[in-house]
C-alpha cells in the first residue's frame, strides 16, 4: 500500500505544481495586460471583410454578393438578380453597410456586383473609391460619397479598370490618384482614374516573388517613400519603385530566414511613425510581422496539417545606403493578423492565428491577446501583451482606427459560404470595440482636449496649424502633434497608413489648464498626400480625440 501510495503523492504535488505554475505565468501575463473590449452590436447583417472610415465618422464595411443572403435585408423591400450568385439568384439582402459611430447602428447599402477580396481608399475629397473583386466585379470601380442624411449609397464604373482586380493593393498617390498594384495573375499596376498613356505596366518584381502553386505575394505592401517613390513588399522581400517610370531604384534584402509573409502565407506591414519632417532626408522605417513558412498553404490545403506562425518582425530603414532588415521576436505566433498605428505612435497588432495559412477553413489557434508595440524602446522590450477578446478574429476580419482612439474590430468568415454551424469558426457578424489602454479614466486629467480649430477645418502644406486644447492635470512635457490618414482595410494590409508627426514651431499656456500649440503642416505631397487626415494632441502619449483637417 505504501510503494502504491508513494506515486500517488507525487502525481498529487506534481498537478499542484503544475497548477501554481500555470496561475503564475497567468498573473505574469496580465501584469502587462491593457486595453479593455466592449460588443458593440451582436448582429451588423455581414461579415465585415472590408472596412474604410469616412470623415463623417461613419465606417463602410463590405463582404462579397455572390455566396448567398446576408442577415440584413437591402432598404424598402428591394432585390438583385444575382445570376452568378452560386446559392441565391434573386438577392434582397444587403453586402455592405454603413456604421454610424455616434449613434451604433448600421443602415444596409447596394452593391451591384462581386465586391470579394477588392481594394480602395478614399480620395482627396473624402470619397471612397473600391476597386476590383471577383467575377463579374473584378474590373469595376464602386465610388461612396459620404453624406450625413443616410441618402447616399454605392455607385459603379464599368471598365474603369484596364485588367481583372482581384486581391490587389491601392495606395494614394502625392497627386490625389490611386495605384493599383497586382491581384491574382496580374503581374502589373494600373491609376485611378485613368492616364491617357497605356495605363497598364508590367511588374516584374511580382511574377519574381510569386511562388507555384502557393503565390505568396497577393495583397503586396505599398508604402509612399518621401522621394516619392514606392517601397513595395511582396512575399519576403521588397523593392523601391519609380512608378512614373517604372523603373525599380532600389532592390531591398531578402527578410532573413526568407519564409513568406505576403498572401495566403499573410503576415501584416505598417510604415512607422514619420518624424523630423524638415530633415534634409525625413528616416522612413517598415515594419512587418508575422507570416507562415513556406509550404504552410499546401500542408493545410492538401493534408489538414497546420504548421506554426511566424514569430518574428522584421524592420528596415529603406532610405538607408546599406539597408537591412532587423529581426525581433513577437510574444506569440501570427498570422492573418491586422496593424494599427495608434494616435500616439505605437502600433497595435490585433486578430488572427496561430497556426495554419489564409484560405476557406486553413487558420486554427486564433489569437485573442493584441499585442502593442512601442517603436521607440529598445529592442526586447517593445511588445506589451493586451487584454484578450473572446471572440476568435481568423481569416476576413478587419480592424479600424476611430476618431476618438478605440479600434473598431469586425469580421471573421473563413468558409466559402455564410455558414453559423457546425464549424469551428463561425461566421461572424458581431461588432466590437477595443479601448487602448489610453482611454482609461485614470488618464482623464491628462487627456488633451482640442478646442480649436473646429472638427473640420483646412490646412495648406508647407503652413502653421495652430490648435487650442485644454488638459485638467497640467501639461508636463511638450505635447506632440499627429496626423493620421484613414485606411482601407482588408486581408491584413491597412492600405494608405500613414502617421506624422508634425514639427513644432512653439506652445505656450493661455489660461489655467489651456495651451496652445503651433505646428508645421507638411512641405509635400510626397511626405502626405492631399487628402482628409485625423489630427490628434497627444501628451504624455495619452492622445486627444481627433478632429478632421483637409491637407490640400
Amino acid at each position: 500500500m505504501a510503494s502504491q501510495a508513494k506515486p500517488q503523492i507525487l502525481s498529487y504535488i506534481n498537478r499542484l505544481l503544475y497548477f501554481f505554475l500555470i496561475l503564475f505565468l497567468s498573473i505574469h501575463v496580465a501584469s502587462g495586460a491593457g486595453g479593455t473590449w466592449k460588443l458593440l452590436l451582436n448582429n451588423v447583417g455581414i461579415s465585415a471583410m472590408h472596412s474604410q472610415l469616412l470623415i463623417n465618422d461613419r465606417v463602410i464595411m463590405y463582404d462579397r454578393s455572390n455566396f448567398g443572403p446576408s442577415k440584413i435585408s437591402l432598404p424598402n423591400g428591394t432585390c438583385r438578380d444575382s445570376p452568378n450568385d452560386s446559392v441565391s439568384k434573386r438577392d434582397c439582402t444587403a453586402h455592405s453597410i454603413e456604421y454610424d459611430v455616434a449613434l451604433n447602428r448600421v443602415r444596409p447599402l447596394t452593391v451591384q456586383s462581386n465586391t470579394w477580396c477588392s481594394s480602395g481608399g478614399v480620395t482627396p475629397d473624402g470619397t471612397l473609391l473600391q476597386t476590383g473583386g471577383d467575377k463579374d466585379g473584378e474590373r469595376k470601380a464602386r465610388l461612396f460619397y459620404p453624406c450625413d442624411d443616410n441618402s447616399c449609397d454605392w455607385s459603379e464604373i464599368d471598365n474603369a479598370l484596364n485588367v481583372k482586380r482581384w486581391y490587389a493593393s491601392n495606395h494614394v498617390l502625392p497627386d490625389g490618384r490611386q495605384i493599383v498594384v497586382g491581384g491574382r495573375d496580374e503581374f502589373n499596376f494600373e491609376f485611378f482614374p485613368k492616364t491617357n498613356a497605356p495605363n497598364t505596366y508590367s511588374l516584374r518584381f511580382l511574377s519574381e516573388t510569386n511562388d507555384l502553386d502557393q503565390e505568396n505575394n497577393l495583397y503586396p505592401n505599398v508604402f509612399l517613400n518621401t522621394d516619392g517613390n514606392l517601397f513595395i513588399f511582396a512575399n519576403n522581400r521588397a523593392i523601391l519603385l519609380d512608378y512614373s517610370k517604372n523603373t525599380v531604384v532600389k532592390t531591398y534584402p531578402k527578410i532573413p530566414g526568407g519564409e513568406p509573409r505576403s498572401y495566403p502565407s499573410t503576415g501584416s506591414a505598417v510604415l512607422l511613425p514619420i518624424k523630423n519632417l524638415e530633415a534634409e532626408v525625413v528616416e522612413l522605417e517598415v515594419l512587418v510581422c508575422g507570416g507562415a513558412p513556406k509550404g504552410s498553404y499546401l500542408f493545410a490545403l492538401n493534408e489538414n496539417t497546420f504548421v506554426k506562425a511566424l514569430d518574428t518582425c522584421a524592420r528596415i530603414k529603406i532610405n538607408d545606403a546599406n539597408p537591412k532588415w532587423v529581426l525581433e521576436k513577437m510574444p506569440r505566433p501570427r498570422i492573418m493578423g491586422d496593424m494599427i498605428v495608434l494616435p500616439n505612435g505605437q502600433v497595435l497588432l490585433i486578430n488572427g492565428g496561430s497556426s495554419g495559412s489564409a484560405g476557406w477553413e486553413l487558420g486554427r489557434e486564433p489569437v485573442l491577446n493584441p499585442d502593442l508595440y512601442h517603436p521607440d524602446k529598445p529592442i526586447g522590450s517593445r511588445f506589451q501583451v493586451q487584454n484578450p477578446s473572446t471572440i476568435p478574429r481568423m481569416y476576413h476580419s478587419t480592424a479600424t482606427l476611430l476618431r476618438d482612439g478605440r479600434i473598431l474590430v469586425g469580421g471573421s468568415n473563413p468558409h466559402e459560404f455564410y455558414n453559423f454551424t457546425g464549424v469551428l469558426f463561425p461566421t461572424e457578424l458581431r461588432l466590437e470595440a477595443f479601448s487602448p489602454s489610453y482611454l482609461e479614466s485614470q488618464y482623464r486629467n491628462i487627456r488633451p482636449r482640442i478646442m480649436s480649430p473646429s472638427l473640420h477645418s483646412t490646412v495648406n502644406y508647407g503652413g502653421i496649424l495652430r490648435l487650442r486644447f485644454r488638459v485638467l492635470g497640467g501639461v508636463k512635457s511638450p505635447v506632440k502633434v499627429t496626423m493620421v490618414f484613414p485606411s482601407f482595410t482588408t486581408h491584413s494590409y491597412s492600405m494608405s497608413q500613414r502617421l506624422l508627426v508634425l514639427d513644432h514651431v512653439t506652445s505656450l499656456r493661455i489660461g489655467q489648464w489651456s495651451y496652445e500649440v503651433r505646428v508645421k503642416t507638411p512641405r509635400s505631397t510626397n511626405l502626405a498626400p492631399p487628402g482628409y487626415y485625423m489630427v490628434f494632441v497627444v501628451n504624455q502619449d495619452i492622445p486627444s480625440e481627433g478632429i478632421w483637417v483637409r491637407l490640400q
